[in-house]
């Protein structure tokens, strides 16, 4: 069965962008930039992997979803960003057609469902926090680079799930000199 794996960049104190959905505070220089695009190749823009000879071959991921405010970041110049992969991107803005964007208006966990049950490489949840909230109960594995920075507020990494705890084990961390640590876990 496919898994749904929600990689994302978190703050210190758990949030995945700012209250504006700023993200300019990650730290996109330093040694865990190299080992984390090379394991993770799948997830970075496709123009931006062209223009750095990254290969894309769809080993770690095959899908991607996003909710609207994460799609709508790279916007107007990016309208297809992950063209390398299956784009989802939940909304019920009715946004006009894009080619190679699936514009979904379904139950987020529907979707993810119907997916799994079909043929295919992993699934990755890009963002943002209200959707991840929406899917914890679908979530297989996580996988968090956690930049050694405080943002104070902005979009928490589960937006307002409510309490309900969900266990996870951890699998691997891997702390890098730039301050970023990327800690994978699988729900235990």
């Amino acid at each position: 069965m496919r898994e749904l794996t929600y990689y994302v960049a978190v703050s210190l104190d758990g949030f995945i962008a700012g209250p504006e959905g700023q993200f300019d505070a990650f730290l996109f220089d330093g040694d865990h930039m190299a080992a984390i695009n090379a394991r993770f190749a799948d997830a970075i823009p496709t123009s931006f992997a062209d223009a750095l000879g990254i290969a894309q071959d769809r080993t770690t991921f095959d899908t991607v979803l996003m909710g609207w405010n994460t799609y709508a970041v790279g916007l107007p110049a990016m309208p297809s960003p992950y063209a390398h992969l299956h784009q989802i991107v939940f909304t019920r803005k009715g946004p006009d057609p894009v080619e190679g964007v699936e514009f979904a208006d379904r139950d987020p966990v529907d979707v993810v469902r119907d997916l799994k049950d079909r043929e295919g490489g992993g699934i990755w949840l890009c963002g943002g926090g209200a959707l991840a909230a929406s899917l914890v109960g679908e979530i297989d594995r996580l996988v968090l680079k956690v930049n050694p920075v405080l943002f104070g507020e902005g979009i928490p990494l589960f937006g307002r799930s409510g309490y309900a705890p969900s266990a996870f084990t951890r699998t691997a961390a891997t702390a890098f000199d730039s301050g970023v640590t990327l800690l994978e876990y699988e729900r235990s």
